[in-house]
């Protein structure tokens, strides 16, 4: 079992969820990928053909996958995990899941058109030196797409898991900072922040959407190739925390 630090609570997270390590964690791998809910997610990422995507913290490759699927010409990740490493390259075939951290992702300058992380923000052992390098990395007008445990539904257990709202003002002062502009998102079971660098809009007001509002402009006009879920509003359900 690995252990981080959470900039958060300053306290290890030794979980086989946060940091998963041999067989322990591939078994953690594997819940993580049936139970985590992130096809919310889409209409808010957006992607359009022909762009690169990185996501932060892939676990066992789900949100890979489903990026796969969509227009996107390259799709590439980072984990810590070995394990994960190994689980996200069968699950997400096509894809490019590589080995490294938020804060050290060894990718070009300006390489990505969309970067995203998704229930994993609040086990970075530092905030900023993370979204230092998820700027340089992305592209000018390219955007940054950072998502918790949270949202209008969630469950009785993501509930739970949610950040404090000063955590979440933390983080939304951060990015706006180092971005200039910044938009929450309360979708199904995720509470998401997007930013866009090189923007010169001002993060002091933004506006928070609701998840029908956002997944209804974005099926508008771009198509997945997966059925879209009968219920958008689907509660997360399972023992995880990334």
């Amino acid at each position: 079992m690995g252990t981080t630090t959470s900039w958060v609570t300053g306290r290890e997270h030794t979980s086989n969820f946060a940091v998963p390590t041999g067989l322990m964690g591939r078994l953690a791998g594997r819940v993580m990928f049936w139970t985590n809910r992130q096809r919310d997610l889409l209409p808010l990422l957006g992607i359009r053909p022909g762009e690169h995507v990185l996501e932060i913290g892939y676990g066992p490759g789900k949100l890979l996958r489903l990026l796969s699927r969509t227009e996107a010409a390259r799709v590439a990740g980072v984990d810590p995990s070995p394990e994960m490493r190994a689980l996200a390259t069968r699950k997400a075939p096509g894809t490019h899941p590589g080995l490294g951290t938020a804060e050290r992702t060894g990718q070009p300058d300006a390489a990505f058109d969309c970067v995203v992380s998704v229930n994993n923000v609040a086990i970075w052992p530092e905030l900023e030196p993370g979204l230092r390098e998820l700027h340089r990395v992305t592209r000018p007008g390219g955007r940054v797409v950072i998502a918790w445990h949270g949202g209008a539904t969630p469950s009785p257990l993501a509930r739970n898991l949610r950040l404090p709202d000063d955590v979440l003002a933390t983080l939304e002062r951060a990015l706006g900072d180092l971005f200039g502009d910044v938009t929450r998102h309360e979708l199904a079971t995720l509470t998401a922040f997007v930013s866009r660098r090189g923007s010169c809009q001002n993060s002091g007001t933004h506006r928070i959407t609701g998840p029908r509002e956002t997944e209804n402009a974005w099926y508008a006009s771009h198509p997945v190739h997966e059925p879209k879920p009968k219920d958008a509003k689907k509660r997360l359900s399972g023992n995880v925390n990334r």
